[in-house]
């Protein structure tokens, strides 16, 4: 995966599997999406972070991506802004593993994305990606 995973704080370790959580609950975790939270929180020693992510959601499921945009723009949002890209296009990429990406998570991303003043650049990975494909 990517070599920042294994140098990550234990609040950077929170806000990306919030991240990637929030996400993947946007329309309902399913089980490879469990399977991989569990797999992404394996590689990053993040066991606890990820239990304080669930908790964190299921505190209010309804309201949970609101929530969890405010928590991450307190918090990505004050990265530089390579490494704001390089969360946002990890999160696309994970959520893209089941072969394709929902108009609700797409919509999510983006919003995300235009927090963090990148939408721009995410727009332009994914369109070289589709060149490239």
């Amino acid at each position: 995966m990517y070599d920042i995973l294994t140098y990550m704080t234990s609040d950077e370790k929170k806000a990306y599997l919030l991240l990637k959580s929030v996400i993947y609950h946007y329309h309902g975790l399913d089980d490879n999406e469990r399977e991989d939270l569990k797999a992404t929180a394996d590689e990053l020693n993040g066991q606890e972070e990820l239990e304080w992510a669930a908790a964190f959601i299921a505190e209010d499921y309804f309201n949970s991506f609101e929530r969890a945009r405010e928590y991450l723009n307190n918090v990505i949002g004050d990265y530089p802004k390579d490494k704001r890209v390089m969360h946002i296009e990890m999160v696309w990429d994970a959520n893209s593993l089941k072969g394709y990406v929902t108009e609700l998570e797409a919509t999510a991303m983006l919003k995300l994305a235009r927090d963090w003043n990148v939408e721009e650049e995410l727009i332009e990975i994914l369109k070289s990606r589709s060149k490239g494909s």
